[in-house]
């Protein structure tokens, strides 16, 4: 078991005596992930500034101690949180969020990676500009760029890899990588930065980033779109992208069963299409930055779809209502806690092309009701990006008591998704511990062997995370 008097009070040598925590109660909210994950942490190190982070980092090679990254805590694969040793240092950067400089000329923004979305976005709002990746939760900048975080405008906007234009980052061994250009056009080489987008933390700490900002919609609207199948879902997609694909921003789809435990266990929402929920709804989403002056957003979409709704333009869409508040976000919002109300969740995130989500989404379903009778299906997604989230929901008593079921299930869907679809085990949640076994049986031999090659570059000593990209362990 490690000591870990001297390495507490090696970092306390320049930290303050609130960036270490090492009482159980304070360090107890950083074992614990939002969904999955849980541990035991050596120790808690709060720096507040890219050159203590890799102070820490320094600290940790010298006593040959793992580190835990530690963004919001807001992943949903286990991947924030120590393991169960007792080892491994958790390195939070909660502290180092003050950075904010906005350049609204260029349309960019210089940020520390502690600082958090909506905390960006705040301060990006009097410039009226925005980063354009829409989420539930809040995550932190650093965090979003380990993970190369999507969200609902991914569509229209780009995931966190599209929005990236410089990086800093702590090395392990505690060297400070400096790729911090803001220049959208440098075609000089290796793109460094890309190295540590999407890669979960494990070859080094993101400390700063500079990110290109969007202008803030002045105009938007949400309407909402009652389906009688999946492919409805395609063709009105197809339709909008042909007809307003310029502002067009998100297309989400809900089955009936997402929609209708979100209506029972959700605050203040309003219903849809009434006491008779249809198979499939969507949530339509447009927004410009001209003003109504020049384009009538809402009028655009209304003369879009009315000859949608024509008879024999699009096959199973019935209904279409529009929502100028766009308080249908408000619901879309509440979808994951209310799915927690109603029972126990297995959640998948996955992504197929696009023409697969009707078959795919069917195919699950009744792939998991006839070897799970107890299980009720809730799917809902990005259909506009191909992703979906893919629930089960169950009450323990109505389970096996044997959990077994559940690990056979994930194995068929898994397999079902990736072989049969050629889909992703993961299409925005990244990989963590929750995921690995899955990344081991799916990812390339090559692709696994690069990932090891850069590894052992950035992180010889495998200190940093409790994922592995590469070859599982001989």
């Amino acid at each position: 078991m490690i000591d870990a008097r001297p390495i507490v009070a090696a970092l306390r040598e320049f930290l303050p005596a609130d960036g270490v925590l090492t009482e159980p109660a304070d360090v107890a909210r950083y074992e614990r992930g939002w969904r999955y994950g849980r541990g035991q942490a050596l120790a808690v190190a709060r720096p507040a500034t890219p050159t203590d982070v890799a102070a820490t980092l320094r600290v940790c090679r010298r006593f040959g101690v793992r580190v835990q990254v530690m963004g919001a805590n807001t992943g949903l694969v286990g991947a924030t949180n120590p393991d169960g040793s007792g080892e491994q240092l958790v390195l939070a950067l909660e502290r180092l969020s003050h950075e904010i400089e906005i350049d609204p000329i260029d349309r960019t923004v210089r940020v520390e990676a502690g600082v958090t979305l909506g905390q960006l976005n705040e301060a990006l709002a009097p410039h009226q500009l925005w980063l354009p990746i829409d989420l539930s939760a809040d995550p932190q900048i650093g965090g979003m760029i380990a993970t190369n975080t999507g969200g609902t405008s991914l569509m229209r906007y780009g995931d966190v890899r599209q929005n990236l234009l410089g990086i800093e980052v702590a090395l392990p061994d505690g060297t400070l990588l400096d790729a911090l250009s803001p220049l959208r056009k440098n075609n000089t080489g290796l793109d460094v930065k890309q190295l540590f987008v999407g890669t979960s933390g494990l070859f080094g700490v993101v400390t700063r980033a500079v990110l290109q900002v969007a202008p803030r919609p002045r105009q938007q609207i949400t309407a909402w779109a009652a389906l009688q199948h999946g492919e409805a879902a395609l063709a009105l997609l197809q339709h909008l992208e042909q007809q307003v694909g310029d502002a067009l921003t998100s297309f989400e789809v809900l089955a009936r069963a997402t929609l209708d435990v979100t209506l029972r266990h959700g605050t203040d929402l309003d219903r849809p299409f009434g006491a008779d929920l249809p198979p499939y709804a969507a949530i339509l989403h447009l927004g410009s930055t001209l003003t109504a002056r020049h384009l009538d957003l809402a009028a655009a979409l209304q003369e879009t779809l009315v000859p949608a709704l024509e008879p024999g333009a699009i096959d199973g869409l019935t209904d279409i209502l529009m929502d100028p508040g766009g308080r249908a976000w408000r619901l879309r919002h509440q979808i994951a806690e209310c799915l927690h109300a109603e029972g126990e969740v297995l959640a998948f995130d996955l992504s197929v092309p696009r023409p697969a989500l009707p078959a795919f989404a069917a195919a699950a379903e009744a792939l998991a009701t006839e070897r799970c009778p107890w299980v009720t299906v809730c799917d809902y997604g990005h259909w506009g990006d191909g992703g979906t989230h893919l629930n089960l929901i169950w009450r323990p008593p109505e389970a096996p008591s044997d959990d077994a079921w559940i690990d056979e299930i994930q194995e068929q869907i898994y397999a079902l998704c990736v072989q049969e679809f050629g889909g992703s085990f993961s299409a925005e949640h990244g990989v963590g511990p929750h995921n690995q076994r899955y990344y081991d049986r799916y990812t390339s031999p090559a692709v696994k062997a690069a990932c090891a090659a850069l590894r052992q570059h950035f992180d010889p000593g495998r200190r940093l995370g409790t994922g592995r990209l590469g070859p599982e362990p001989i």
